[in-house]
């Protein structure tokens, strides 16, 4: 009986050597035999599951932020009692990639964004990442806004406004960091000082 090929798992492990590649030497310099080496793969498989170096290039990049954006799920859903305000805190730390065992993964997404300035098919994933993102803190910000007193002692929170700043913030504090303007733990203390903000424009506490 032929042996079953699992395409999805081979694909995501492609995608994970060539992110390794990215790292060392830039999107540019990846190669599918390069790849299948890193990978212990055949060349052959790599191009079973890609046609060219641009489509796995692609489907790595999704897959960064795939990961990513699975990395704020699982942290969300460890703790489901939390309040909605540290919900929103937990989300917004796993975005920034401030953490060492972040570090790598930090510095692929920040090559990729580099490249994707002058590859608009490069920058068509990465875009669908951040609006997942944003569509996520959009949605804590919004159920953060609604556990407040309600007394109308806040102004209105204009929630997507909230949602991109706290986005935008977080993704430039991952290059402060990688490249040692800021130490991680500074940039953790303006990433929380700017949730103490938010939570006094919300009107709530992170025990609410």
């Amino acid at each position: 009986m032929p042996k079953q090929v699992d395409y999805a798992s081979r694909r995501r492990r492609i995608a994970e050597a060539v992110c390794l590649l990215a790292d060392e030497q830039g999107p540019e310099g990846v190669s599918m035999r390069d790849v299948a080496a890193r990978a212990e793969v055949s060349l052959g498989a790599v191009q079973r599951c890609f046609r060219t170096k641009e489509e796995m290039l692609l489907f790595a990049v999704e897959h960064v932020g795939e990961r990513v954006m699975e990395r704020v799920r699982a942290r969300l859903g460890a703790s489901p009692a939390q309040s909605a305000a540290t919900a929103l805190g937990h989300a917004a730390e796993e975005v920034a990639l401030l953490r060492e065992d972040h570090r790598t993964e930090a510095r692929i997404w920040l090559v990729f964004v580099a490249r994707a300035c002058v590859s608009a098919p490069l920058a068509a994933p990465l875009r669908r990442s951040y609006a997942a993102l944003e569509g996520l803190l959009v949605r804590l910000v919004t159920e953060a806004a609604e556990s407040g007193p309600g007394d109308g002692s806040a102004m209105p929170p204009h929630v997507v406004r909230e949602a991109r700043t706290l986005l935008a913030l977080t993704d430039g504090l991952t290059s402060h960091v990688l490249v040692g303007h800021l130490t991680t733990e500074q940039a953790e203390d303006v990433l929380h000082a700017h949730l103490t903000g938010l939570w006094e424009r919300l009107g709530v506490t992170t025990a609410s």
